[in-house]
């Protein structure tokens, strides 16, 4: 779920100058004692740079992969913004598949102009919009998974497509609200699969063919957003109220043309429409491995499970009927430790996040309190959502979605952690995941489930 323009990408010189006087390979190459499959290595990747080009830690089993002394490498590549600094590397084809307007292939002003756009849409405000439209669909998907759990009671659940579904209609209600009808979520549910299973494909662009099929897929998504982003136009020009992200847009837009007809440009639909599916493309596989992970880390540390409850029953009861405020939800500083410390367990840049944290491999939610302060203290290599120009915009609304989920599913559901013989293995499908698809058990926890 990390908004943010760290694809797979390098600098020409420093990059590869780095990585060679230390040792090591260059992302999107093996290094000689790499056992990982060619299908994993530098593929864009929705937050923390490359997906499948590095190391991981504090899973339920410890640590499982080496740590590479890349790390400064990596500042060099997220701080260089010039146009021919950077080539990307993960995908032949990509401008065929993501459009010439994408994030990764923005540079110079063109880059910060549409970051000073976008940045309306993250206001503390706009968030908490977000918020509510957030647990509505957390909510309504945890009904259905312990649904699921109660008519298998002896069989666990999976919880790895099931928080991917959960996390697609998440955005689709944040990111478009009120202006996908059934219909369109379902055609977009439908495209929104062939798109992935042609971006893992091999980018042969023929007749028939997977990667043509996801490059027509995505004109189609950009297309229905589009027509999304024209009716929000409408909408926020007869002066309504923002319900979802694509209103604050247009809201502010319609700002910027008033000011000056210049800016006219940013206003436009088809534009507008390829952001919304950068955005949506970005919080997909990143924040549906976090999720996995932060439940398996939650069921393996009962400590840290109880300590969330108690933050949360503090300050929000199932029993109110009403979503947990977002003044609430800024209070609960333990709670987003605990997702900011799950938050980067997927593969990073060059294995650099860890670096420099003391017992890096350790589950330590408490690096985060105010009293250790380690993620400013190594503010330069904790690299979850980027750094420099190019870190993630949407990093605050990221976060917000994983507290919200662990304040959620620890609060109403009790579960149980299905454990086999090698299910904290690490599987690519291309974020990490746990091998066995994060199985559990699920019951209800709370007296009743909150009617919001």
């Amino acid at each position: 779920m990390k908004l943010m323009e760290g694809y797979c990408c390098r600098t020409i010189e420093e990059g590869a100058a780095a990585g060679a006087a230390a040792g090591g390979a260059v992302p999107g190459q093996r290094g000689a004692d790499d056992p990982r499959p060619d299908a994993v290595l530098g593929r864009p990747g929705p937050a923390g740079g490359v997906v499948g080009a590095g190391a991981v830690r504090r899973l339920p089993g410890g640590p499982l992969h080496r740590v590479h002394p890349l790390h400064r490498a990596v500042h060099k590549v997220f701080a260089n913004v010039r146009p021919d600094a950077f080539h990307l590397i993960g995908h032949p084809f990509g401008k065929k598949l993501f459009g010439d307007h994408n994030l990764i292939y923005m540079f110079d002003q063109a880059h910060k102009d549409l970051r000073r756009r976008i940045a309306p849409n993250f206001t503390p405000r706009a968030l908490a919009t977000y918020a509510a439209l957030q647990q509505r669909v957390i909510l309504a998907h945890l009904r259905k998974w312990l649904a699921l759990s109660s008519a298998s009671a002896s069989q666990p659940v999976s919880l790895r497509l099931l928080c991917r579904d959960m996390n697609l209609e998440t955005s689709q209600t944040v990111f478009a609200g009120p202006y996908l009808s059934r219909e369109a979520r379902e055609r977009f549910n439908r495209d929104y699969n062939l798109f992935n299973v042609g971006l893992m494909a091999l980018p042969f662009d023929l007749p028939g063919s997977a990667f043509r099929r996801a490059r027509l897929a995505v004109s189609r998504l950009v297309k229905t957003l589009a027509g999304a982003a024209a009716a929000s136009k409408a909408r926020m020009r007869a002066g309504a109220e923002p319900t979802c992200l694509v209103d604050f847009w247009m809201q502010n837009s319609l700002r910027e043309i008033a000011e000056a007809e210049a800016e006219a440009a940013a206003a436009d639909a088809e534009e507008v429409g390829g952001h919304l599916f950068d955005f949506l493309f970005a919080a997909q596989d990143a924040s549906t491995s976090s999720l996995c992970w932060a439940v398996a880390l939650l069921d393996t540390h009962p400590e840290v499970l109880a300590r969330v409850r108690d933050e949360v029953a503090a300050r929000w009861s199932p029993e109110s009927g009403e979503p947990i405020p977002a003044e609430a939800l800024r209070e609960m500083r333990y709670t987003e430790a605990v997702a900011r410390e799950g938050a980067i367990v997927f593969p990073s840049v060059y294995e650099s996040s860890f670096q420099g944290f003391p017992d890096p491999a350790r589950f330590d939610p408490d690096r985060f309190s105010d009293e250790r302060q380690e993620d400013r203290v190594y503010k330069r290599n904790f690299l979850a959502f980027g750094a420099g120009p190019h870190q993630c915009v949407g990093q605050r609304y990221a976060i917000n979605h994983l507290v919200l989920f662990i304040a959620l599913f620890a609060s109403l559901l009790d579960f149980k952690r299905n454990r086999t013989d090698g299910c904290d293995d690490i599987a690519y499908v291309p974020t990490i995941v746990p091998k066995d698809d994060c199985q559990v058990y699920l019951s209800q926890r709370c007296a009743r489930f909150p009617s919001f």
